[in-house]
This record gives structure tokens, C-alpha cells and sequence, in this order.
């Protein structure tokens, strides 16, 4: 049992929408990322996805509504939703996923990341 520090470990990268694996929960993964600009509109039809904000202001789209998650808020997203993050600025988050969850949902695209690396 190491205890992580999470803001050491988002100094090591700087590529955005890029999550990296922190550890592991059950059947879950504990992930960080950064943020920055539009992603895409996407959809998880098995898994639901957590956005902790560690640090910014996350704006994430829906087809009927947008919800701004600021530092210290977290949006849990259930499955079957189309959404679509967007970070103006820079943004860094904490995702508690199921393992299965593929970044960019029901989407497969130059953004996809199929093998997380874990830091």
C-alpha cells in the first residue's frame, strides 16, 4: 500500500485527453487527465464516468443542457448519455472508470487511447 500523490503524477505528462492510470478500485480504474479545448460528442453505453475537477473549470455538453464542473466538484455521468467535455483552459481531473471504459466511448478516432499507461 504507497500512498499517490495526485498532482505529482500530473506533472508528468503534458498531453491532453490523454488519462493515465493512477490505480486500481475493484473493477475500476483511478485516472488522471488534462483538458484542454473540445473533445467529442460520445456516448458509454455500459459504464458510467466520473469527472472530479482537480484544478480549472470543465463545461461538459449535453444534447439539451450544459453543466459547468468547477475545482473541487465532481459530475457523474451515467451510461447511454452523449456528452462532449470542453475545457477553455486548461483542466486537470481525476476519472473513476470501469476498466472497459474507452476514452472516446461508442468513437474510434485519432483520439482514442485503446492502452492506458499507468504512472
Amino acid at each position: 500500500m504507497d500512498k499517490v500523490n495526485v498532482y505529482e503524477k500530473l506533472n508528468l505528462f503534458n498531453k491532453y485527453w490523454n488519462p493515465k492510470i493512477l490505480g486500481e478500485v475493484n473493477n475500476s480504474y483511478v485516472k488522471v487527465a488534462k483538458f484542454k479545448g473540445e473533445f467529442l460528442w460520445h456516448t458509454h453505453e455500459n459504464e458510467d464516468e466520473m469527472f472530479y475537477v482537480l484544478k480549472g473549470s470543465l463545461v461538459v455538453k449535453f444534447r439539451d443542457k450544459d453543466v459547468i464542473v468547477n475545482e473541487g466538484e465532481f459530475l457523474i455521468i451515467p451510461k447511454g448519455n452523449e456528452h462532449m467535455p470542453v475545457a477553455k483552459e486548461e483542466v486537470h481531473v481525476m476519472l473513476i472508470e470501469a476498466k472497459t471504459t474507452l476514452n472516446t466511448g461508442d468513437v474510434k478516432n485519432e483520439r482514442t487511447v485503446e492502452k492506458l499507461d499507468k504512472i
